[in-house]
């Protein structure tokens, strides 16, 4: 099969019989073996006998739903496991992706070998409430991550079927997926200038502040087990050992001064306090660092690597 096109949805009805046909028209016009798996993402509308009467007038649509909403990287996550075509594009249900960007993607992947081309929506129709946050949230996701995307957030995106088979989408790191991608070792990644629709049916599901918090503590977690999520040590031995010398040089100087010129009331000066504070610091970062190395150690997928070729 050439390509699965995966697409999670949550109460979109009016939109998924126009996009179904629009998806057809275009593998129809350029020969493509594929599949359409629509996830349901706990939707309370008619979405799901939508999808059931899209499957019965096309046997290449096919549908997972689940019994309530669990969220984007949740149904990302079950898309990517029963997709089966070479070449496997995502894109939102509410017509904003445009199905006429998939022939390029498809060759982007297959004739140039990238790993992941983004999509990137040079030009948005979304309100400015939206737009803003999204650029701060891009920039910063750069800096931390390296990978240098324009837009990490937009839904339509091309993956080799090895990827997505590779890795895990979990929590709200549907919007990291390069990112876990490239610590994966999958590092070709690609960006395509995609044209982005104005919404024509409903709202969006996906505004608000807290999907920018939840998103910037999904970049650390990601960056943390990217980094040291089989090392763990490393990062808390090394801040731990930092705290601890610190700790001492007060500690140390403080009682040098006690005992070579006698001064008084060392206790209660403010760094000697900052001095037991580093040093209690110290300790518990140790302690975190032993306990981290444990549990790694006797994690099941200690020994996993991905080993893309052999002789």
């Amino acid at each position: 099969m050439d390509i699965s096109v995966v697409v999670c949805l949550l109460n979109e009805e009016e939109s998924l019989p126009e996009l179904a046909a629009w998806i057809k028209r275009v593998m129809d016009k350029h020969n493509f073996s594929y599949e359409i798996v629509m996830v349901d993402d706990g939707s309370t509308d008619t979405s799901w006998e939508i999808i059931e009467n899209l499957s019965a007038s096309n046997k290449n649509v096919r549908g997972i739903k689940f019994r309530r909403n669990y969220g984007k990287s949740a149904a990302l996550n079950t898309g990517f496991q029963h997709a089966k075509g070479d070449v496997v594009i995502t894109m939102d249900a509410d017509l904003q992706d445009s199905p006429d960007e998939i022939p390029e993607l498809f060759r982007m992947v297959k004739e140039e070998d990238f790993d992941l081309v983004s999509g990137w929506k040079k030009k948005r129709y979304d309100p400015i409430s939206k737009t803003i946050p999204t650029k701060l949230y891009n920039a910063a996701t750069r800096k931390v991550s390296g990978v240098q995307l324009h837009d990490f957030n937009c839904g339509l995106k091309a993956y080799k079927n090895e990827l997505i088979k590779s890795i895990e989408v979990y929590g709200e790191m549907h919007r990291y997926i390069p990112v876990i991608a490239k610590w994966a070792g999958f590092t070709k990644i690609g960006e395509k200038v995609v044209e982005h629709q104005a919404r024509k049916y409903g709202e969006s599901k996906f505004m608000g502040m807290e999907r920018f918090i939840n998103g910037f503590l999904d970049l650390l977690s990601i960056t943390f087990v990217g980094k040291f999520g089989k090392k763990p040590m490393h990062l808390f031995g090394t801040l731990g050992m930092l705290s601890l010398i610190i700790g001492f040089l007060i500690l140390f100087y403080l009682s040098i001064a006690k005992l070579i010129y006698e001064e008084y009331g060392i206790a209660e000066r403010p760094l000697f306090f900052f001095g037991i504070l580093m040093f209690i610091l110290g300790s518990q970062l140790f302690l975190t660092g032993f306990l981290a190395e444990l549990l790694a150690r006797n994690s099941p997928n200690r020994n996993q690597y991905l080993v893309e070729k052999t002789i």
